[in-house]
């Protein structure tokens, strides 16, 4: 930020006082409409809602067959839900006039549809209020609608429709996506009905240092459901695509070489090293058993060293060092120290900031652990059959820099967050737009929009 001194030469500017103008302060005058009167009435434990009495600023009292000004026959006030004074609601009560040519006897009313289109009780202004509480404060429908002082299911289906209007049914929205990531989600913890879906994010924005934002959320976790949304994708997108990040999953693998065969699949390594991390608890696990009969406590050395061994080897302090030498020096313990010396050097491979050295080191490492090391556990063959079979999808994210599945689950974890604030979902669509919302990388359109005079 550059800051200029202000010198006695250059004073600084002086802004004149305007005169206090209610219906500027509200917006009145971009709604064709002027402030008559208004009244607070106290509703709930929030600041109430100010009623504010409204009329057009140019009355429909000419004809529009015979061009003369015709009668009142009746009037009417509608009520608009408008954006709030701090905690307070703002309810417009515009008054809507009926005429009555008596020349050719046609019939109208005035026209109120700057306040609210399409019989819409939220002014234009409200619902990106409440679009933008949503999604950039993270505020939940129901405290929307309280400081609003509407209901909940008006609130809520502003924020839908605008954002399915504006938003999410964009037909740009998916224009220069090359690198996308795929993975797995649960939307509803429930014994009962649909828990699972795919989401798909775009990873693209990386490489310039932008988060990764959400591409759409699909009802299913199979291949199948993976392929579908990919060949419902328009040819150019599918052209363009060119990297698909994913977790060990079969699946998904196979969706790519149907859909896109050109594009290059990454297994990212935020999956492989939780590969090797599962594998190193299902060994450690398995040597509690054999030792004891049973599961660990808290009395165990396996058990209380559960946390340690899954810690990178720079992080460990002396005591956890002391801790797992104790561990390994006990013969019984020795495939677990094999299987955790495997564990550490893919994170090693992975930490190394030469690309073209850490592709070498990974491609070592899984050749040595497939060569049968001594002492090595079952575990170990397990995973080294896995890396052996995707070896190239896992050489894949040297050669491809912002390929990590990373940003997936960071999305992920914003889904969780969302669901958290809203107390769960019930409707899988309403879940899926919610989550557009929230993750689909809208926040800079909505502060623009919402900065609109």
């Amino acid at each position: 930020m550059v800051v200029k001194k202000i010198t006695e030469d250059a004073p600084r500017p002086v802004r004149e006082f305007s005169r206090f103008d209610g219906s500027v302060l509200l917006g009145l005058d971009s709604l064709g409409l002027r402030g008559v009167a208004q009244r607070h009435v106290p509703r709930g434990g929030r600041g109430g809602v100010w009623e504010i009495r409204c009329e057009p600023v140019e009355p429909a009292r000419l004809c529009r067959e015979c061009g003369i000004p015709a009668p009142v026959r009746s009037s009417r006030w509608r009520r608009f839900v408008h954006t709030p004074l701090g905690k307070a609601g703002v309810h417009l009560l515009a008054r809507c006039r009926r005429y009555e040519c008596r020349t050719c006897g046609g019939a109208w009313e005035d026209d109120l549809s700057r306040v609210g289109a399409g019989g819409r009780r939220l002014t234009e202004s409200a619902v990106w209020w409440a679009v933008a509480s949503v999604v950039l404060d993270a505020m939940s429908v129901r405290s929307v609608a309280m400081t609003l002082g509407c209901s909940w299911d008006c609130a809520n289906d502003a924020v839908l429709a605008k954002g399915l209007e504006r938003l999410v049914d964009d037909e740009h929205r998916l224009d220069g996506v090359s690198v996308i990531g795929v993975d797995e989600h649960v939307w509803r913890h429930t014994p009962r009905g649909s828990r699972y879906v795919t989401v798909v994010v775009d990873l693209t924005p990386r490489s310039d240092g932008r988060p990764a934002r959400l591409l759409d959320v699909v009802e299913g976790r199979s291949g199948a459901v993976f392929a579908g949304w990919l060949a419902s994708r328009s040819e150019g997108f599918r052209r363009n695509v060119r990297v698909v990040a994913m977790d060990a999953f079969a699946g998904y693998k196979e969706a790519v070489r149907r859909v896109v065969p050109h594009a290059r699949e990454v297994l990212d390594p935020f999956h492989v090293v939780r590969l090797a991390g599962d594998r190193l608890t299902r060994c450690r696990q398995r040597l509690q058993q054999e030792a004891t009969g049973r599961r660990g406590t808290k009395h165990d050395p396996l058990y209380k060293a559960r946390r340690i061994l899954l810690k990178t080897r720079a992080t460990l302090t002396d005591r956890q060092r002391s801790t797992l030498g104790r561990l390994f020096g006990d013969e019984r313990n020795k495939p677990l120290e094999v299987m955790w010396g495997a564990y550490q050097k893919i994170i090693a491979c992975y930490a190394e900031p030469d690309r073209r050295k850490a592709r070498g080191m990974m491609h070592e490492l899984v050749d040595s652990i497939n060569a049968r090391p001594a002492n090595a556990p079952g575990e170990l063959m397990t995973l080294a059959r896995t890396l052996k079979r995707r070896l190239p999808d896992v050489l894949a994210y040297f050669d491809h820099e912002f390929s990590s599945n990373g940003p997936t689950e960071a999305v992920n974890g914003r889904l969780e967050h969302l669901r958290g604030i809203a107390l769960g979902f019930t409707n899988l669509n309403n879940y899926i737009t919610r989550s557009l919302l929230h993750a689909g990388g809208f926040r800079q359109t909505i502060q623009e929009q919402i900065s609109q005079p």
